[in-house]
């Protein structure tokens, strides 16, 4: 900070002897090319090269041009912001040049932990990822992180506003004061405003094309593409799109339900198993998962499940499987498609269910707020939510998660409380095998893949207790069970060779003929896990 103050002084003694402020205009223009300048210079690092080279689109010179003047408007608009508060070209301009580097290094190293750059759905997450730091492998966002962020805002700021002089004009001064507040302000919020976002949403769409994260970083810079993506969220047309959705939409619920008084109503459980995946595809052979193998023998369909994303994000994988949609057809929602889950409500399969007189019934080991589930389950037909606050859970005592074992023990009670002359959907979506992989997980064990493996086995066996619980029910019982996605388990791979995870769709119960035999593995996306559900049990 020493070293910036005097850094300051000598640029202070420097502008005042070139006369620089004797010309505002032209020096706050110079400041703001300048910015622009130093953006554009260093926003393509928000990918690795190699990255780089792979996702940069094929573009003529004019469409270069047209893709460096579309950032101007927003980079001219965050100088706007810091100009107003200051009147300090220099400060304004510092102060966007280390806002865009912030959020490129910010894109960067969110794509070297998880292979995707910044997105706008993340700005929704970011109090939850100070919430709960451990899930997002955030625990240096400590009070360390907070000084040091606070002393360079601060500091900084308060040594331009002591050594750089302002450009504010001496006459009229509230006046220009609110002038340029406006000026700064007034187009964040006049995106809000239906007749200015509709036409500006439309220019935006027809600028970037079809959404993608990579390309767009690429081609706009993080934060411009960031604001893009918003735009375009906030004009797209749901309502059109979800009527068009509907319209093909494979409607065979009231089929699903058809039984007689002698025919008990099914039993669909799904079960998503967080970073559940088979790491004998991986060459891990000392690895025992009985269970799933026993399963397999069983299933109807069984094998690989292409995933959503690749070691995180469980609610694209969780939605894929709800709605059947395919993340394309989601457009920007695809992200995080919780943000406005009531435009989906009339789609997803438990609304079906729901309206054909089924139970719905959401269960989740983890706090009810996280990725919005408190208000998009209800919206997305469930009409019943057992979560954290359902379970008597200690983390002293029990670990960082709850159990397999408990979460089945805690399924099988929902299950015996829901009649069996109603169809019932229950989605389960477990949390113990999720990361970090860290000492004191399991006794005796510090290496985090030997920690993650245990955890399997642990989750194999509750898995199994869970099944021969389900086949002594007088009732149809499907089970579908699956990875949501592969773990973040740098120390064995990064990235994973295949990220691809396991499901199976197997009858149980009633839903047992007696003549099924093995099938061969099949590959299958999530969007089409129920609908082959569905297919299997003949309905």
């Amino acid at each position: 900070m020493l070293a910036a103050a005097e850094l300051l002084r000598g640029h202070r003694l420097l502008t005042t002897s070139l006369h620089l402020h004797d010309h505002p205009l032209a020096l706050t223009v110079f400041c703001y090319l300048f910015s622009s300048a130093i953006v554009f210079a260093t926003d393509k690092y928000a990918l690795p090269a190699r990255q780089r080279r792979k996702h940069t689109p094929s573009r003529s010179r004019g469409q270069i041009a047209l893709d460096l003047i579309a950032r101007l408007p927003i980079i001219a608009l965050v100088f706007a912001g810091f100009f107003s508060i200051s009147w300090r070209p220099l400060y304004a301009s510092a102060g966007t040049i280390s806002f865009f580097v912030i959020f490129t290094g910010i894109s960067r190293a969110k794509f070297q932990f998880i292979r995707e750059p910044l997105v706008f759905s993340d700005i929704a997450l970011v109090a939850d990822v100070f919430k709960y730091k451990s899930i997002f492998y955030a625990n240096s966002l400590n009070i360390v992180f907070w000084l040091v962020s606070l002393l360079y805002v601060f500091g900084a700021s308060a040594l331009y506003m002591y050594f750089e002089p302002h450009i504010l004009p001496a006459g009229n001064r509230l006046w220009w004061i609110t002038v340029m507040i406006l000026v700064a302000d007034l187009p964040w919020v006049l995106l809000f405003y239906g007749p200015v976002n509709r036409p500006i949403a439309s220019a935006v769409q027809h600028l970037v094309g079809k959404p993608n994260a990579k390309v767009s970083t690429l081609r706009f810079g993080t934060f411009v593409s960031v604001i893009f993506h918003f735009i375009i969220w906030l004009g797209r047309q749901r309502e059109k799109i979800v009527a068009e959705l509907s319209e093909r939409f494979l409607s065979v619920v009231q089929d699903l339900i058809g039984h007689d008084d002698e025919n008990k109503a099914p039993l669909i459980i799904v079960w998503q198993s967080e970073s559940f995946l088979d790491m004998r595809h991986c060459g891990v052979e000392s690895l025992d998962l009985p269970t799933i193998d026993r399963l397999r023998k069983r299933a109807l369909q069984w094998g690989r499940l292409a995933t959503v994303f690749e070691g995180g994000y469980t609610l694209r994988t969780e939605f894929a499987v709800l709605s059947g949609l395919v993340p394309d057809d989601l457009h920007v929602d695809a992200s995080y498609p919780y943000l406005r889950a009531s435009h989906y409500t009339e789609i997803v399969w438990p609304t079906k269910l729901k309206k054909a007189g089924w139970n719905t019934h959401f269960i989740h080991p983890y706090d009810r707020t996280f990725f919005l589930r408190h208000k998009a389950m209800p919206q997305l037909g469930f009409e019943k939510m057992t979560m954290l606050d359902g379970f008597d859970h200690n983390p002293t005592r029990d670990g960082p998660y709850v159990s397999d074992a408990t979460l089945g023990q805690k399924v099988m009670e929902a299950v015996t409380e829901q009649p069996d002359s109603d169809g019932s959907f229950i989605f389960v979506a477990s949390m113990a095998n999720h990361g970090p992989w860290e000492p004191g997980r399991v006794e005796g064990l510090t290496n985090p893949v030997d920690i993650y493996l245990d955890i399997l086995q642990q989750s194999d066996r509750a898995l199994g207790e869970f099944v021969a619980e389900l086949d002594t029910l007088d009732r149809p019982v499907w089970l579908v069970f699956y990875g949501d996605h592969a773990p973040l388990l740098k120390s064995f791979a990064d990235p994973f060779p295949d990220p691809r995870t396991d499901y199976l769709i197997v009858p149980l119960a009633k839903a047992r003929t007696g003549e099924e035999t093995p099938v061969a593995e099949c590959e299958e996306e999530p969007w089409n896990l129920l609908k082959a559900l569905l297919r299997h049990a003949g309905l």
